[in-house]
C-alpha cells in the first residue's frame, strides 16, 4: 500500500469556531429596559491550513478568542437587531485579521417579549413567547460580498379545516384514503436571503415575512382557503412573501406534517365526527421548496466566486 503524502491531496474546506456562545444583551434607557437573549455560532477559514496539515498554529485565532470577541461587540455595539449583529461580527474579523479568508455567523434569539397589563407596556418586564424562533446568518469572502439570510423556524401552525389531499398516485402499495376535510398542522422552517448586505430595517422585514407565513397558511379570517396539499401551502406561503417584500431574493421553506388519526368510538357507543382526535408523532411527512427571483438569479451565474462556499453543519441552524 502506497504511503500517501501531502501532495496527493488538496484541501477542500477547513474551517474552525465557536458554537453556543449564549449571552443576554441588556440595554437601558432611563427606566424602560430592553433585553435581547442570543446564541451565536462564529466559524472562520484561514488563508492557510498549516494547522491541519502541519500543526503549526501562528495564525490561528483561539476559539476563546471568538467568543470573547462577540461578547465584547455586544457590549460596545449593543444589538440592534440579530442580523446587523451578524453583520458586525463578520466586518470585525474581516477588518481585523488578515489570515481570515472567511467567516460565517448564525444567530438565534430566545422570543421575549414585553409585558402589558391593561394595554399598558411594562418598562422591565418581559415574557417568553414561544411562537417561532429568529434566526440569521451572515457570511463574507474576503474581497466578497457580505451576504446576510434571515429566517423563522420552530413555528408551528394548525388549521382544523379548508385543507385535503385527493387526485393523488395509487398503486397496491397505497392505503391511504382521500380526504377533503382534515386538520393541517405542520412546524415550519423558513430561510430567505437578502443577497448582498443592505442598510435593510431587518426587523420590519422579518415581521412581514412572519405575516405572510400566518396568512398564506391561514387565508381570510372568516372562510379560510382551501389547500389541497402541504406542498401547495408551502408554494402560497413563498410567492405571498415574494410578492410582498421585494428585499426577498430566495426564499426556502420546510414544512413538517403533524398528523391527527380520528379516534374509532364505535366499541364506546359514540360517533365521533373528527371531534376526538390523537396526534401521530411518527412517522411524519416532510416538504421543502426553495425558490428565487429569476433576475437575482441570473445575475448571480454571472459571478464568479473566488471562494468556495462553506458547510459549516451548525445543528442549530439546520431547523431540524
Amino acid at each position: 500500500m502506497s504511503q500517501v503524502t501531502i501532495k496527493d491531496i488538496e484541501v477542500l474546506n477547513c474551517e474552525y469556531g465557536k458554537n453556543t456562545i449564549k449571552f443576554l444583551r441588556l440595554h437601558r434607557e432611563g427606566k424602560k429596559h430592553f433585553v435581547k437573549e442570543v446564541e451565536v455560532c462564529t466559524h472562520l477559514r484561514l488563508t492557510s491550513a498549516h494547522e491541519y496539515l502541519d500543526g503549526n498554529n501562528s495564525f490561528v485565532i483561539p476559539t476563546d478568542t471568538i467568543k470573547n470577541i462577540v461578547l465584547v461587540l455586544a457590549k460596545k455595539n449593543g444589538i440592534s437587531s440579530i442580523e446587523q449583529f451578524a453583520i458586525d461580527i463578520c466586518k470585525h474579523f474581516m477588518t481585523t485579521f488578515c489570515q481570515v479568508a472567511y467567516v460565517k455567523t448564525y444567530i438565534q434569539e430566545v422570543p421575549w417579549q414585553r409585558q402589558y397589563q391593561n394595554g399598558v407596556p411594562h418598562i422591565h418586564s418581559f415574557i417568553l413567547v414561544p411562537d417561532g424562533i429568529r434566526f440569521c446568518e451572515a457570511e463574507q469572502c474576503r474581497n466578497g460580498p457580505l451576504v446576510v439570510c434571515a429566517g423563522i423556524k420552530d413555528l408551528k401552525l394548525m388549521k382544523t379545516t379548508q385543507s385535503g389531499f385527493e387526485g393523488f398516485y395509487r398503486n397496491e402499495h397505497t392505503t391511504l384514503p382521500e380526504r377533503n376535510d382534515r386538520i393541517l398542522c405542520g412546524e415550519f422552517f423558513c430561510k430567505w436571503s437578502y443577497g448582498e448586505c443592505r442598510d435593510f430595517d431587518f426587523d420590519c422585514i422579518w415581521s412581514k415575512v412572519r405575516e405572510c407565513i400566518l396568512e398564506a397558511f391561514s387565508g381570510p379570517p372568516d372562510c379560510g382557503e382551501y389547500s389541497p396539499s402541504y406542498q401547495r401551502t408551502v408554494n402560497c406561503i413563498q410567492m405571498c412573501v415574494l410578492s410582498r417584500v421585494p428585499q426577498v431574493q430566495v426564499i426556502e421553506v420546510i414544512l413538517n406534517n403533524n398528523f391527527y388519526n380520528v379516534v374509532d368510538m364505535k366499541a364506546l357507543g359514540c360517533t365521533n365526527d373528527k371531534e376526538v382526535l390523537v396526534p401521530v408523532e411518527t412517522p411524519y411527512g416532510s416538504c421543502a421548496c426553495t425558490l428565487g427571483r429569476k433576475k437575482y438569479l441570473e445575475a448571480q451565474s454571472h459571478m464568479i466566486k473566488d471562494e468556495k462556499q462553506s458547510q459549516f453543519g451548525l445543528v442549530a441552524a439546520q431547523g431540524k
